[in-house]
């Protein structure tokens, strides 16, 4: 979708009265300069989110969950970065403007042709589920009574070639199949889903964006889901998380599962904070967004060898993600059992028992290791130092649990942990753009090389991805450098969530991943080693407007009067009298 422009971004922003949006959603209390709650995004007992009114931002101290106006409804009401946007602008009586003037608004009517089009099929598939008695008899013998399949949506497509015609006038419109609602095959056209019990997918705010459907006796796939869509990225969503959003934050504890199935008679016996990923191990992303609303993750598999190889392929994209104070757990159900049957057989109370005694991450961790080598050998000892290495590298977000897992390992092992580099120079106080700080802060090497200025914002940025909001003014210049700044500007902008590694990952395949993650390794280097970053951040956007400002004087200064504008004019006076060009 074409970019919103960044200033009518910061003029949004600065007409917005953030304590008002968020008082919408969360009682607010006066608490000096700021307001206070208890908050949203995680479980606690006394208040740590503080609203600021000056600063227009808010930030838990808990855990960690910051932003604006705009993160705040994406990250509480589930909105999407443009109807953030636009329900602000509608507040503040702006008129939302198009880069990219018709193209936007065209998206955006696509989308929402796309919408109706979703609803339209969910409520066919729900009227056809009272007229099937084959998939009646179906659910009721999985243990689905109808308040359930109605809290659900469930619903049937019937057999045969084109079921949805009854429910669509025009069966060749084109968005039915990027909707991924019929198949286009050699000029043929007929319904994706037949046959098949049906599980609508609903985004945060609710609304249908695809749809899994399942057989009711022997056929493959079991699962069948809606393909890859402009609605619908299978390794963002979770199946259940609009209907348990708030157990979720209320327990503080989220358990994915791994079919929908599992979901829905969880929530039938009284477990209503259980999610299924869709057909896929658990993504980087998802796993992201499950830590950021609960402080507890249990993955809960089969304990069969496909659930083992399922936990570690979870473990592997969980790894990044980790933040210390967070729990991520494996619980492997007993044999021949899921959450499903299990429930049934012996309730919501014993479910929540097994998921108390969950695997810590880290016993999985080193047990699933430990078997691929013998430890009463020191070769096997060094070989799984050398397995381990891996995976604790990824532990980039939790320093605590790194350093703990090291001396885990090292106690396995017996070979020495990491030892903490002892520095002579303490971290530096926070010093003012223009400050020599070179005299007082760490050496970086005797051969190392120092970054420019546009790296060391790079650096910055994806230290704390907060920093791109002071980029909105970077000179227009003809640099790769300033052009990837710029599009991380953007991105963060859209996506205020993302933090350093998600931004990496975004760029996969791209030429910049590698400019990127070096970055970001020597953020995260320089971040434990006593370096003022924010200091080197301010200094290194100090450089650039000011090289820029020279830069704008030198070309003003070959200009005849007669060429310039009066803002031009004053520019070049400032800098002739010696001031900072504004």
């Amino acid at each position: 979708m074409s970019r919103i422009p960044e200033d009518f971004i910061q003029q949004l922003l600065d007409r917005t009265d953030i304590v008002a949006v968020v008082e919408r959603y969360v009682p607010l209390k006066k608490a000096g300069a700021n307001y206070q709650a208890r908050c949203p995004f995680h479980n606690e007992k006394s208040p740590s989110f503080s609203v600021s009114p000056t600063k227009q931002f808010y930030h838990c101290f808990g855990c960690g969950a910051h932003g604006t106006a705009i993160s705040f409804l994406m990250e509480h009401a589930g909105y999407s970065f443009i109807d953030a946007v636009k329900e602000l602008a509608g507040q503040a009586g702006l008129t939302v403007p198009d880069d990219g003037q018709h193209r936007a608004s065209e998206e955006d009517s696509q989308r929402d042709k796309l919408f109706e089009r979703m609803e339209v099929a969910a409520s066919h598939f729900r009227q056809a589920l009272k007229g099937a008695a084959k998939a009646i008899d179906y659910l009721k013998g999985r243990g689905v009574n109808g308040e359930t399949a109605v809290r659900f949506g469930l619903g049937y497509a019937a057999d045969g070639w084109q079921p949805l015609a009854e429910a669509f006038a025009d069966y060749q419109d084109p968005l039915l199949a990027e909707a991924g609602l019929v198949v286009v095959n050699e000029g043929k056209r007929y319904d994706r889903f037949r046959d098949r019990v049906m599980f609508p997918i609903r985004n945060e705010r609710g609304k249908v964006i695809a749809f899994g459907g399942r057989v009711m006796g022997a056929g493959e796939p079991k699962y069948l889901n809606s393909p890859e869509t402009p609605l619908f990225h299978k390794g963002r969503e979770l199946y259940g998380l609009h209907e348990h959003r708030r157990a979720i934050q209320g327990e503080n504890r989220v358990v994915v599962v791994e079919g929908y199935m599992d979901v829905v008679m969880l929530d039938q016996h009284g477990v209503q904070n259980a999610v299924a990923t869709l057909g896929t191990a658990i993504t980087a992303d998802q796993a992201s967004r499950l830590l950021r609303l609960a402080d507890t993750v249990i993955f809960a598999f089969d304990g069969d060898n496909a659930g083992r190889k399922a936990a570690w392929r979870a473990l592997e994209n969980s790894l990044p993600q980790a933040r210390d104070g967070k729990l991520l757990g494996f619980l492997f159900l007993p044999e021949g059992e899921d959450p499903d049957s299990f429930v049934r057989a012996q309730g919501a109370d014993a479910f929540r028992k097994l998921c108390d005694r969950a695997m810590p991450l880290s016993d999985f961790l080193f047990g699933e290791l430990s078997n691929q080598t013998d430890l009463s050998s020191q070769e096997g000892k060094v070989r799984l130092a050398t397995l381990a290495k891996p995976y604790l590298a990824k532990l980039q977000e939790a320093p605590l649990l790194s350093r703990a897992l090291h001396k885990r390992l090292a106690e396995l092992t017996g070979l020495d942990g990491p030892r903490d580099r002892p520095t002579s120079h303490p971290a530096n106080p926070r010093r003012g753009p223009g400050d020599d700080r070179s005299a007082s802060r760490p050496v970086r090497g005797r051969n190392a090389v120092q970054p420019t200025a546009w790296k060391t914002l790079l650096q910055g940025i994806l230290d704390d991805p907060v920093r791109a909001g002071q980029l909105s003014d970077l000179p227009e210049l003809p640099n790769p450098e300033v052009q990837l700044l710029q599009g991380l500007v953007s991105l963060i902008r859209e996506h205020p969530e993302m933090q350093g590694r998600d931004i990496v990952e975004h760029y996969q395949g791209r030429p910049e991943k590698p400019v990127l993650a070096e970055a970001l390794a020597l953020a995260d280097q320089n971040r434990g080693s006593g370096f003022d970053v924010e200091a080197d951040f301010q200094g290194a956007l100090e450089r650039i407007r000011a090289q820029a400002g020279r830069a704008q004087v030198k070309t003003l200064s070959s200009r005849r009067p007669s060429e310039m504008t009066p803002e031009e004019k004053a520019r070049l006076l400032d800098s002739l009298k010696g001031r900072k060009p504004s």
